[in-house]
């Protein structure tokens, strides 16, 4: 069906949700840049930093409310020991789009802090929670992104003309209401448990490869009428693998992820939200020295909703993270990415990661 953008009411701005992918690759190639400026500083020999995946996934609103993998890493705690994580994700959502039967328009930010402790209860098993907080609000970062855009020639998608600093998440569809919010708020989100089996786990003075089967249960905790949940438990299941190579010249590690998840029916769009979805996620990392390491991640899905022609709910959301890793003493790791959405409208326009994690 051909979008009729003339239609749209003035909460719906013409001219949104085109950002091509080269201007995705546009700003990759400014990060590696930078990247390869820093790599310029002297390159420690034989390096043994390990290449992990970015603790993080898709924070569209009407996407981090399912059970998605936020785990992929196919490290499995030592019997006895506890990996402690710390994860912040804070995303700018900005997408409006109409055709002749459906109106969308997803306009906030929302901050995600997220608790996660895993403990190794025999060898090759571990158990864990993930205990998220969110806010939903209109937030701070539209000047920013606005004026990043106007910098590199990127188009605003409508972004520009819209009232700054705006919390309203709104869909219609055949002129009935599915959706709308339009209150901040913040509270306890969804939890998770989790479980892992390491498979296969063979390390020497050259290399290091790993695979693992995880899952999850979310359970739902959160409100679902501030987008903090769902309304529904989901399960996951995932097969996560890495495999890293040590030289002079650092370690360089390739990893990733499929999975399926297996939703119930929740509150949100209930009767367009599906109840399977594919998942995975592909990355490669290179480590010059012992305390850093630079990454590049893929995390996808199938779509989550049906009954739909629009982008936003519809199409098989794609992100891409780019970032690094710093370890520092005592054993301490910090993530450190940007996401932003390959395939336009599936995912927020921006989202900046932390993740701090330590083992003991």
């Amino acid at each position: 069906m051909s979008r009729n953008r003339d239609a749209v009411s003035s909460i719906f701005p013409a001219g949104n949700n085109v950002i091509s992918v080269c201007n995705v690759c546009a700003r990759v190639r400014y990060f590696v840049l930078l990247l390869m400026l820093i790599c310029f500083a002297k390159v420690a020999a034989a390096a043994d930093m390990e290449i992990t995946p970015f603790n993080t996934f898709n924070q569209s609103p009407l996407v981090q409310i399912y059970g998605l993998p936020h785990d992929t890493g196919a490290n499995i705690v030592l019997p006895g020991k506890f990996s402690i994580t710390l994860n912040q994700d804070l995303s700018s959502n900005y997408t409006a789009t109409s055709t002749s039967r459906e109106q969308i328009l997803l306009d906030g930010e929302t901050y995600r802090i997220a608790f996660a402790a895993r403990y190794g209860i025999a060898p090759r098993w571990e158990v864990g929670v993930e205990m998220p907080y969110l806010v939903q609000g209109g937030g701070f970062l539209d000047a920013f992104v606005i004026d990043w855009h106007n910098t590199f020639g990127l188009p605003q998608g409508g972004r520009d003309s819209a009232p700054k600093d705006r919390l309203l998440y709104s869909y219609r569809k055949d002129g009935i209401q599915k959706l709308l919010m339009d209150r901040s708020g913040s509270g306890i989100g969804d939890i998770s448990l989790t479980s892992g089996v390491s498979l296969y786990n063979v390390r020497d003075i050259d290399s290091h490869d790993q695979l693992a089967l995880k899952a999850a249960v979310k359970l739902p905790t959160g409100d679902s009428s501030f987008l903090r949940g769902s309304g529904g438990a989901d399960v996951m299941l995932q097969l996560c693998g890495s495999s890293i190579r040590y030289s002079e010249w650092g370690s360089l590690g390739v990893y990733g992820s499929a999975g399926a998840l297996l939703m119930s029916k929740g509150d949100v769009l209930r009767n367009q939200h599906k109840t399977f979805a594919g998942v995975g996620s592909l990355g490669i990392g290179w480590g010059p020295a012992s305390w850093i390491s630079f990454k590049v991640q893929l995390n996808g899905n199938t779509a989550l909703y049906s009954g739909s022609s629009l982008d936003e709910l519809s199409r098989n959301p794609l992100l891409l993270v780019i970032g690094g890793a710093l370890k520092f003493p005592g054993e301490y790791l910090l993530d450190i990415g940007v996401a932003e959405d390959v395939a336009v409208a599936t995912a927020p326009d921006v989202s900046f990661h932390l993740g701090l994690s330590k083992r003991f």
